[in-house]
């Protein structure tokens, strides 16, 4: 067995001063591997060569003092004078145990640093001369011996107090001790180092050098047990946590077993029981079997399961063949569109149809309606009311905004947080596959980088594709073919081509006043009334307070802005009733201004036919029609020069400069001298610069207008008109004559003149909107002049 030593003990014993004498003849030595000590501390070693427990035995009986010093190699068994470092201790024998005959355990104290001089015997055991070595001392005012004294301790300390748990009296001892070569010998004993880099420790002679190098042997240490405490405690926690986490699971699997089988086990079986309600094609129930066999595959604690059991979730929450039945009571039908919403007739009759074929035929495509027209007309609302008419579940999709082409289709199961489109959100939100979906405000959709969610929606809207509509989380085809569709937006300019032939487009034009009347009266007011809490009866608006909110607090196609104004009323109102302030009975015309404050709009009036070069035009903008004037002045010049001001487009300004080159071509019939051109300057103006103006439909207007001013004939009065021109003087048709028909009415026109192939669009009109209006139809701007100059 190695000589080697025993971890560090604590004893104390009554030191001897060193007594120089005892070295003076041959003193045994005794070889360690792997260790050193100095002076002073005592220290446990196993002795098992043969050569060192004959010399153990022996000194023992002599109480001699032996001389201990270090192997080079610790694999030498009889190591000779070379084969030892030549710094040792001298230290005496205090205790010997034995263990057995090959092996005992015997504590030294050091008592001085010894030099081996020489081996002058090998056997029984080695002798050897050596020579005492002494300290060179600092003087006790030295503050930087001091102070190394002082970091050896704290180091000392909070190595020992790391490394091994010893009694606190002597860590108190070393704390407290004043005896400096007792706290070095200490930490030089305590210190874990290789024997060459001890061996330069115990070899210095002067006390501070040998302080700086087991000081640098002493931070060494330190650091590396700070490390190691550092990973002890990090594997603790991981430890711990493992544990923990392995006695919850283990409670958990116990406390499911007790109630009948783990809860991966309960999901998959109540999956499996819904499923088999569903009424699944063969291929889609194929699907499924699949996902839930690789479900069963995951473990509970697996990312993978939760992605997996959201996606079986998916498919089985979708109405898969479950439908509605339909309502095919035509009259009903009828009655609850009449009661919700006024006019609309157009729209009212391609449901009634729709309804009538699937009650003859029993199965249909649904239709894919788009209803096109300004805001506030009704178009979203109608979705609500077409689907009780029906008895069809109603969802409504905003598509404002959209840009990203995984919105209509899906994500991919691949990608983190994946879910379904919102076309198949919106079908498991309404739990049947024929529900009314409303796609609103589909000019609003966006496109960027991320695709075009209107080419995606070709697919969604094209009867002859979407029976099998693909989304890609699902990765199951749908079939949306059952589903009516309705989209809605204010202009189809912004709806790719592709997109507006897949659907049916039915105009919902503006209302003109009776019809805002009738809204008011039957929908509006009682609405307010409820949502202010007014009771019935209490509170009423009449007919001509009405008509006056309509025509002089908003200026809309719609009724949006006129349901606000009434809201404003029924606060006003409902604070009075609150606070027993009397209020009137009946709203009437010359309360307005106290309830809604001073007029805000003031409409367009016809303004006469007092000067020369002033027509009345027609124009559409997006709250419906107006009436503009187009204003044209003469100025003496060199003739060549056109002014076009007003805030005009282009195609205004295009029309200005045809209309001016039809009545010089056309001067001699208009009875027009030419020299006219050559001396005047034309000034064309629109009013209410402020506001941009575009488009052809005023090109007779602006003819007429020049033609006036160059002929000194007055417009004939209560006239207005609308028709873009040609260079041959061709007059051709325009859009919006319902909106532009309901203006002139507005402003007391009596007359208009249209192109003759706008005489169709005159037909399908409601003949109340006609009454107190005559139509000249013509084809040629020479008519336009015949009618409209005096």
């Amino acid at each position: 067995m190695d000589d080697n030593i025993t971890p560090h003990m604590e004893i104390i014993i009554e030191n001897k001063p060193f007594n120089p004498d005892e070295l003076v003849n041959e003193v045994p030595i005794l070889t360690l591997k792997n260790m050193m000590f100095l002076p002073g501390i005592p220290t446990p070693v196993n002795i098992g060569r043969s050569k060192s427990l004959k010399l153990i035995q022996d000194g023992k009986k002599r109480e001699s003092l032996l001389g201990v010093f270090c192997q080079k190699d610790a694999n030498e068994d009889d190591p000779g004078i070379t084969g030892l470092f030549p710094v040792g201790t001298a230290a005496k024998i205090v205790n010997v145990i034995q263990e057995n005959e090959s092996n005992m355990t015997v504590l030294l104290l050091g008592t001085k640093r010894i030099h081996l001089d020489e081996i002058t015997i090998t056997e029984p055991f080695l002798k050897g001369k050596v020579s005492a070595l002494e300290d060179i001392r600092p003087p006790k005012s030295d503050k930087e011996f001091k102070a190394q004294i002082n970091s050896v301790r704290e180091m000392t300390l909070q190595m020992l107090s790391t490394k091994m748990n010893l009694p606190d009296f002597v860590m108190e001892s070393l704390q407290k001790s004043k005896d400096d070569d007792y706290v070095i010998n200490l930490a030089f004993s305590s210190v874990e180092a290789n024997p060459k880099q001890k061996q330069e420790v115990i070899a210095c002679n002067d006390l501070k050098e040998r302080l700086n190098k087991l000081l640098s042997l002493l931070d060494h240490d330190v650091q590396l047990l700070e490390i190691k405490e550092s990973i002890r405690k990090k594997t603790q926690v991981e430890i711990d946590k493992q544990q923990r986490d392995y006695f919850l699971q283990q409670e958990m699997k116990n406390i499911q077993e007790a109630l009948g089988g783990s809860i991966q086990d309960i999901e998959i079986k109540e999956i499996k029981e819904k499923a088999e309600k569903i009424n699944f094609s063969p291929e889609v129930r194929e699907t499924f079997i699949k996902e839930v066999k690789k479900l069963e595959r995951l473990h509970p604690q697996s990312p993978d399961y939760s992605t997996q059991m959201t996606y079986i979730q998916n498919i089985i929450s979708l109405p898969w063949n479950l439908y509605t039945k339909d309502n095919f009571n035509l009259k009903r039908a009828k009655k609850i569109l009449d009661k919700d919403h006024f006019g609309l007739e157009k729209v009212k009759e391609r449901i009634i149809e729709h309804l009538a074929i699937l009650k003859l035929k029993g199965d249909m495509k649904s239709p894919i309606i788009c209803l096109y027209g300004p805001p506030g007309v009704g178009k979203t609302s109608l979705g609500k009311s077409i689907a009780e008419a029906l008895d069809r579940k109603y969802i409504r999709l905003s598509l404002g905004g959209l840009h990203d082409e995984a919105e209509i289709r899906g994500h991919r199961r691949t990608y983190i947080g994946a879910m379904p489109g919102r076309i198949i959100h919106s079908i498991q939100k309404a739990g049947s596959s024929n529900p009314v979906i409303i796609l609103d405000e589909i000019d609003k959709v966006g496109h960027d980088y991320k695709g075009d969610p209107s080419a995606a929606l070709l697919e969604v809207l094209d009867p002859e594709q979407n029976f099998a509509f693909h989304d890609n989380y699902l990765d199951i085809d749908y079939d949306l073919s059952k589903i009516l569709f309705i989209a809605t937006a204010n202009t189809l300019n912004a709806i790719s081509q592709p997109l507006t032939d897949r659907m049916e487009v039915i105009d919902v034009s503006g209302y003109i006043m009776e019809e805002k009347l009738e809204i008011a009266r039957r929908h509006l007011v009682p609405q307010q009334l409820e949502k202010h809490g007014i009771p019935s009866g209490t509170f009423n608006i009449s007919k001509k307070a009405l008509e006056g909110i309509i025509e002089s607090y908003t200026r809309e196609s719609g009724v949006r802005e006129l349901d606000k104004k009434l809201a404003k009323i029924m606060r006003r109102i409902a604070r009075k009733i609150a606070e027993n302030t009397p209020f009137p009975d009946t709203l009437k015309t010359e309360h307005l201004y106290d309830y809604l404050g001073p007029v805000e709009y003031s409409r367009e009036k016809y303004q006469g036919n007092d000067y020369t070069g002033v027509v009345t035009g027609l124009a559409w903008t997006a709250v419906g029609g107006e009436i503009l004037f187009v204003e044209t002045s003469l100025s003496k010049g060199k003739g060549s020069k056109l002014t076009l001001t007003g805030n005009l487009g282009e195609v205004m300004k295009e029309s200005a400069v045809l209309a001016l080159e039809y009545i010089k071509s056309h001067a001699s019939s208009l009875k027009i001298d030419d020299e006219v051109f050559d001396n005047w300057n034309v000034h064309v103006h629109v009013p209410e610069g402020a506001i941009p103006k575009d488009g052809p439909s005023a090109g007779i207007t602006m003819a007429t207008s020049i033609a006036s001013a160059f002929t000194n004939r007055k417009v004939k009065k209560g006239i207005a008109m609308t028709g873009e021109i040609t260079l041959r003087g061709k007059v051709l048709p325009v859009g919006g004559i319902k909106e532009k028909i309901l203006a002139a009415k507005r402003a007391g026109i009596k007359e208009i003149i249209l192109c003759r192939e706008n005489k169709k669009h005159i037909d399908e009109i409601n003949e109340l909107y006609l009454k107190g209006l005559k139509f000249h139809y013509v084809d040629d701007i020479k008519e336009v002049l015949d009618i409209a100059l005096i």
